[in-house]
């Protein structure tokens, strides 16, 4: 297959529109059409284009039983890559080239998404980070009609990563902030392997405004707000070392999206109920409102720092600081867990009770350890400081404890997916 421009796809392709979930390999060949559509987006990937095409065409057709193809989508790359590409595309039958004039991943997905005559679209990373033989697992459910959209995780339980440690960190920390922020229920958000629908994509894709690297969060974000099934598979991924993302400009890029969303959805201007509507799902399996349980954890929070504060304070002649502060925070943190479980997230009964407050108990530990640490410091600047300075840095340091106490308890503890027979979550 030759070398495509724009033009030439925008005629080929009608949109799909959403209807039952059928078996769409059967409906994909009687047409003609590949069934997946695997895109790999490139910018000045002239080093390991050529190796990472042949090895993925050479794997699809020996064990992919039904048509295919595979989308080169480069980002306006400045070196090699175009000429490499186009070479691939005369070479290797069911290759296609898309260049695109301005940068962006997400630019580049919602382009060939959006115009592809396939039935699923696939996207995957050119260095081939993720072990192939995840694809199956990864299409299979979407071919069916069981799920919607699939994902690789490198977080999920059976995952094998091999990857730096602060890549690592910084991987468990956004999932963790999509988690308390926006109640996702998937568990890897960046993983270079995902695959949709094109019938869901083409209701999808028109909402989704970021044209980088946050562009398949948002994807799936919307698909949970709109409850879509999300289908995750665990994947053996090994970091690339020549890789040149820049990390911390992405992570602060994914923050400005993430508060982007929050304050769209916060606002209604997403709408994802009507999206819902459209994709036949019968109820948006929208979150509780941050809002809400934030305002409602501060009301628990405050009670509870007046609380430790009292405790605190009738404690500290008797046992010395270190342990009156052991003891109110664990006192409190019970009364917390408990407080929160039924006011903050609308936990009730006692399904999972003894788990949350052993969960509870290891988030204790996380603020003992921010208030402990705190003390420590302390005394170790000032020999020995006045009650009320000691005090005043337990404040502080437990006003820091709660607020990461929020985002254990929402993104982990009562996170929805995880209590939905133990109650409801608002």
């Amino acid at each position: 297959m030759g070398v495509m421009t724009a033009t030439d796809l925008e005629s080929g392709c009608e949109r799909p529109s959403f209807g039952p979930r059928p078996d769409v390999a059967r409906a994909a060949r009687s047409s003609g059409a590949p069934v997946l559509d695997i895109v790999v987006p490139v910018y000045n990937e002239q080093t390991a284009l050529a190796d990472s095409v042949r090895r993925l065409h050479a794997y699809f057709a020996d064990t992919v039983p039904f048509p295919f193809r595979i989308t080169i989508a480069d980002n306006a790359s400045i070196d090699d890559t175009p000429q490499i590409a186009a070479r691939l595309a005369a070479e290797l039958p069911d290759v296609r080239v898309v260049r695109l004039a301005e940068k962006g991943r997400g630019r580049a997905l919602r382009w060939v998404w959006s115009r592809s005559d396939a039935a699923v679209l696939v996207y995957m990373d050119v260095d081939l980070s993720t072990d192939l033989a995840a694809l199956a697992p990864l299409v299979a459910p979407l071919i069916s009609g069981h799920s919607d959209l699939a994902i690789g995780t490198r977080l999920g339980r059976g995952a094998r990563v091999r990857r730096g440690p602060k890549r690592e960190f910084i991987s468990r920390c956004y999932n963790l902030i999509l988690k308390s922020a926006l109640a996702a229920g998937f568990s890897d958000a960046q993983c270079g392997f995902k695959a949709i629908r094109a019938d869901v994509a083409a209701l999808l894709l028109p909402h989704v405004e970021d044209t980088g690297w946050f562009f398949d969060t948002e994807l799936l974000v919307l698909a949970q707000r709109c409850g879509l099934r999300i289908h995750e598979v665990p994947v053996d991924w090994v970091d690339d070392p020549d890789s040149r993302v820049d990390i911390v400009a992405t992570a602060a890029a994914d923050l400005k999206g993430v508060g982007r969303l929050l304050r769209g959805l916060s606002a209604g201007t997403i709408p994802v109920h009507v999206i819902a509507a459209q994709l036949g799902s019968a109820r948006p399996a929208a979150p509780g409102s941050l809002l809400r349980h934030g305002v409602r954890f501060g009301a628990v929070g405050v009670a509870s720092t007046a609380a430790y504060v009292l405790l605190f304070l009738l404690m500290q002649e008797w046992t010395g600081a270190a342990l009156a502060n052991v003891i109110a925070l664990a006192l409190t943190a019970i009364g917390n867990t408990a407080a929160n479980r039924r006011f903050t997230f609308g936990i009730s009964g006692r399904p999972r009770v003894a788990r949350h407050h052993a969960e509870g108990l290891a988030v204790f530990g996380v603020a003992l350890a921010i208030t402990s640490g705190a003390l420590g410091l302390l005394h170790a600047v000032v020999a020995e400081p006045h009650h009320l300075t000691e005090l005043a840095v337990l404040v502080v340091a437990n006003l820091v404890a709660t607020a990461v106490r929020f985002v254990l308890l929402r993104g982990w503890v009562f996170h929805p997916r995880r209590n939905r027979e133990g109650g409801t979550s608002r």
